[in-house]
């Protein structure tokens, strides 16, 4: 029921080990007869649900569920527990860690069908989705109720995958991450039983806090189906701007100083100028081709032309210039659109690559020394890369573009990640401030939080899974 662990941390970050358990015949066959064609062995389906966005290549499941209710993913989840075979929750495919990678074989349980909003309660400023809800499929449906969902973590995840991998991105910076905005869960467990957590009050003292328990758990410890959110009003006034900077010193020197002073900015972005002309490339702008922040003010009109005065005066002591505004609801998609562009268009500078990348998260007062310590390894190393950040929290991404057909570039990729997570957890950071572990980061979880708090992870997994099928070979060995 469980794989060895005989690989050292730094060659299982480039080849995890991949240690395929039976899957007998008849579990096919069950699953067949339950699901009927919702069940599909086809090779196209079961690669498609063997990749992500990560560096890793894994023999892809050997056979895909798509549910379609809890009782489906139940179901799933009892026949494959009484053949002690793996199961992998799939959402929409755009994880950059590995986590959706059968890396034991198993089976791949696809909730994107699992797309209902359940219910929206406007006065109390709550929703419940099904887990293959996106959020702008969540925000489409909440349009008129003068409500959204902040968390935006750039790609258009679903709620699942997203409170999986305790997910958060531009915005988290005033309204948090999915760890302060779930309220309750619906999850299958390891033994296939359905679970309720959490409820749609603001708070609770009623025993373990379980819903905290398993956003970000990866599917380790179950298969979460259906997800109570908050929701925020819509600001009466939202502007956002770019502005440019001589240095990417200047503009992360700008962001602390915007931070400490205590200005509610909602969110504040960093590109650099590489991520600048990719996106440039791919969207066919013409920004200022140089380190830039994106920045966005919620409140009050009067509010918010206070807050963007004030972080622009604070940003030409930095040598900020070239300030642009955009007040409508069409400028500012636009310059947002180009952020959530910037991974896809970095890839385009490099045809055929693939991107070794972290998201370190540290002390927003060690920004600068964790981040020009990076670049300055990467300009040395001299392999291309871009840098994005959420760094209105100390949270920035280091993309490094390598060749898939030459290890060496792939070697010194994970060189430099390593580096960089060691200065990071060094300056009293983390490992991922949004990602998540899954197979690329499991060496320096042990780094930042210890082997005994490591084995109190393993300890609850044991107990919620004492099979080891929910989604095994993420976060810790077994």
């Amino acid at each position: 029921m469980n794989a060895p662990d005989t690989l050292p941390a730094a060659m299982s970050v480039i080849a995890p080990q991949i240690a395929p358990r039976p899957v007998p015949p008849a579990l096919i066959e069950a699953l067949r007869e339950r699901f009927g064609e919702r069940c599909s062995t086809a090779a196209a389906v079961r690669e498609q649900h063997g990749r992500d966005e990560s560096p890793f290549d894994v023999p892809p499941p050997e056979a895909v569920v798509f549910a379609e209710s809890n009782e489906d993913v139940a179901d799933a989840v009892r026949l494959a527990a009484r053949h002690e075979v793996p199961v992998i929750p799939y959402g929409a495919g755009s994880s950059l860690e590995g986590h959706l990678l059968a890396v034991q074989g198993g089976i791949s349980i696809d909730l994107s069908r699992m797309n209902r909003v359940l219910a929206v309660h406007a006065e109390d400023l709550t929703a419940t989705v099904q887990a293959g809800v996106t959020r702008t499929q969540l925000n489409a449906a909440i349009r008129d109720t003068g409500l959204f969902f902040p968390i935006d973590p750039g790609a258009d995840a679903s709620i699942g995958g997203m409170t999986a991998t305790r997910a958060s991105g531009t915005n988290a910076v005033r309204y948090g991450t999915m760890r302060e905005n779930v309220l309750g869960l619906t999850v299958v467990t390891a033994s296939g039983e359905i679970v309720r957590t959490g409820t749609r009050a603001r708070k609770s003292s009623a025993g373990y806090d379980l819903t905290r328990l398993f956003v970000g758990s990866e599917g380790t410890l179950g298969i979460m189906t259906e997800i109570t959110v908050r929701l925020y009003p819509h600001p009466e006034a939202i502007s956002a701007a770019i502005c440019s900077f001589p240095t990417l010193a200047a503009a992360v020197q700008t962001t602390i100083q915007i931070i400490q002073l205590g200005v509610p900015i909602a969110r504040c972005e960093l590109l650099d100028t590489n991520a600048v002309r990719a996106v440039n490339r791919h969207d066919r702008l013409s920004l200022r081709e140089g380190p830039m922040l994106l920045m966005e003010f919620h409140g009050t009109p009067a509010g918010v032309k206070e807050q963007a005065e004030l972080v622009q005066e604070i940003a030409r002591e930095h040598g900020g210039e070239d300030f642009e505004w955009a007040t409508t609801p069409e400028e500012r998609t636009r310059l947002w659109t180009a952020r959530h562009h910037a991974y896809l268009a970095a890839l385009q500078t490099k045809p055929g690559c693939r991107a070794v990348t972290t998201d370190a998260c540290v002390p927003i007062s060690r920004l600068a020394d964790c981040l020009l310590a990076t670049i300055d390894e990467a300009d040395a190393a001299g392999l291309p890369y871009f840098v994005v950040g959420h760094v209105g929290d100390g949270n920035f991404h280091m993309g490094y573009l390598i060749d898939p057909a030459r290890p060496e570039e792939r070697e010194l990729a994970e060189d430099l990640n390593r580096r960089l997570v060691a200065r990071a957890i060094r300056l009293e950071g983390t490992c991922t401030g949004e990602h998540g572990i899954g197979l690329h980061k499991m060496g320096f979880l042990r780094e930042e939080a210890g082997d005994g708090a490591v084995a109190l992870m393993r300890a609850v997994k044991h107990a919620l899974d004492p099979k080891n099928i929910m989604n095994p070979g993420k976060i810790f060995p077994w």
